[in-house]
């Protein structure tokens, strides 16, 4: 286990380092096959959301098991479909091409970054007919292009490269988590039974967030836009959640929401640094809604410097940040070499929910209202300070031990999923709702 991770993680949270005795891990040997050390990141990231759960639930504090290897494979799919396949994770053209001067990634899965992304570079339905349109580009001014027309691209730079650029500077400036404080209130309970939290996330880091949160008990309610879909991460990522829709740029779905914000306790969006603000949901607004209110926020590209408002997700983050250059020279490849898995969107969601428990063990001691900002590429940056010049030669691969005996119906049909790799004394995960459709239930609290 990677006590620098730790060390970096519990100093964003306040906690001290005595915790670490009340960490155990399990089945250590056991590592994805990474230039970096993911399952260290992992393990450090679950195990810190353990310790600020306990701190909310236990006075004792109590003992953190974690295992390694569950661990490892919760950082990517865990629910094995019996019967039934998920449909495929990547759009048609989505990926990495050869610029003339490199690499890029476009990221075209929503079809509106598809739509900005073609109107680009023309009207094309598959890699192998785009590739040779890519390769007369230079990298950078076809990252422009696709961005400036609100699309998702990125160019693949070096470490140095990256440690060098204006926004890589901003985000090794940044805080892990930055927490601001919003205001004082009562002494709240802190029980999480019950807690109503509205979640505003979605691909993907906020949303592992709200389902640990909703395995602790909460009342996850996610709000998403009326034409949004992710089919091929829903039934990973609605685990223990209700699912409603709402188009906030409508008035009558504006009085629902501000009426499920007055009675939250906990919003968790991820929303760009300006959209929520944009929409009339600034922190000052919001705490005209609801005083009490704990407010997360997550960011792709950081909260400062030149990229804060660029869209962004862990596959171009990864291209941007150098991780994907480091493991393709690393291993002698030709082409981009990333994480075996979303490990920055994995890693940043248990820090997001350790930011939403820091902050209500704060509002129930105190009275004090905070709110909490983190990033894609901050977590990338902590990744980073851990590459190796050795690949973990391990294979983390799924055996039937690793699956919980309960089968989990869905409306997709029956599945199994891995066991979740956290324990804390006197603390019971369960989620209330196997994973189901966006937008399957009303937008109103229990």
């Amino acid at each position: 286990m990677s006590l620098a991770f730790l060390d970096e993680i519990f100093a964003a949270f306040d906690v001290s380092d005595n915790h670490l005795s009340k960490i155990t891990v399990s089945n250590t040997d056991e590592n994805l096959p990474s230039w970096f050390e993911t399952s260290d990141l992992a393990v450090a990231t679950m195990a810190a959301a353990g310790v600020m759960a306990s701190r909310v639930l236990s006075d004792d504090h109590s003992e953190v098991i974690i295992n390694k290897r569950l661990a490892s494979l919760w950082f990517d799919m865990t629910l094995r479909p019996i019967g039934w396949s998920l449909p495929p994770i990547w759009d048609a053209i989505a990926g990495d091409y050869q610029t003339a001067d490199g690499w890029i990634r476009l990221h075209t899965n929503a079809p509106h970054h598809r739509k900005a992304a073609l109107s680009v570079l023309g009207d094309y339905s598959d890699r192998e007919s785009l590739r040779p349109v890519v390769a007369g580009w230079k990298k950078d001014d076809l990252e422009l292009a696709i961005v400036s027309e609100n699309g998702c691209a990125a160019s693949m730079h070096d470490m140095v490269t990256w440690a060098n650029h204006p926004q890589g500077q901003a985000v090794a400036s940044e805080p892990l988590v930055e927490f601001i404080k919003r205001g004082e209130v009562a002494p709240t309970d802190r029980s999480l039974s019950g807690l109503k939290v509205l979640d505003l996330t979605r691909v993907l880091a906020g949303p592992i967030a709200t389902r640990f949160l909703a395995g602790l008990g909460a009342d996850v309610l996610r709000i998403d836009p009326l034409d949004w879909e992710e089919d091929s991460v829903a039934p990973e990522v609605t685990l223990g959640k209700r699912c409603a829709g709402l188009d906030l740029r409508e008035r009558d779905d504006r009085k629902i929401f501000e009426e499920l914000l007055k009675q939250a306790d906990v919003l968790v969006h991820g929303y760009r640094a300006d959209a929520l603000k944009g929409l009339g949901y600034s922190p000052e607004a919001l705490r005209i809604y609801n005083p009490k209110l704990v407010d997360v926020c997550l960011n792709a590209y950081g909260w400062t410097g030149p990229w804060a408002m660029r869209r962004g997700f862990d596959s171009l983050i990864q291209m941007s940040s150098g991780i994907a250059d480091y493991g393709m020279k690393m291993s002698g490849a030709n082409k981009p070499t990333p994480l075996p898995v979303q490990a920055l969107d994995h890693g940043t969601g248990y820090l997001i929910a350790s930011a939403v428990l820091r902050c209500l063990q704060e509002r129930a001691q105190t009275g004090t209202v905070m709110s909490a900002r983190l990033s894609l590429a901050r977590v990338a940056h902590l990744l980073s300070s851990s590459k190796r010049t050795d690949i973990h030669n391990t294979t983390v691969s799924t055996n039937a031990n690793d699956y919980a005996d309960e089968i989990e119906k869905t409306v997709w049909g029956n599945g199994q999923r891995i066991s979740f790799p956290l324990q804390i004394n006197d603390v019971e995960f369960d989620w209330a709702y196997p994973a189901g459709p966006l937008r399957s239930s009303h937008a109103k609290w229990l």
